[in-house]
């Protein structure tokens, strides 16, 4: 299990919660899941943010492409955008 680049702790992402979290693939897709765990590309996240309400991120657009643009500008702090964009096939910024 990698470690995720957008957090240090096990809590969730968006409001704290420290119970029943799921860890959720920023950039998902069969590919790009296991590239997500690869690169740390993931957060943990309560039922509540993560699938469990329409306020979810799956469930959400703009809170998927926010939560995108923020790890993409994380991995890009120690990688280029070229690397990103060859790794994961786009850009999100």
């Amino acid at each position: 299990m990698s470690k995720s680049i957008m957090q240090t702790e096990k809590r969730c992402y968006f409001c704290d919660a420290t119970k029943a979290l799921h860890r959720h693939h920023v950039f998902f897709g069969t590919a790009n899941r296991r590239l997500s765990e690869k690169y740390g590309c993931w957060v943990w996240l309560c039922f509540y943010h993560h699938n469990g309400s329409k306020d979810g991120v799956h469930a959400r657009k703009e809170l998927d492409l926010g939560l995108k643009q923020r790890t993409q500008a994380k991995f890009e702090e120690t990688h280029t955008r070229e690397e990103f964009m060859r790794i994961f096939g786009r850009s999100w910024l």
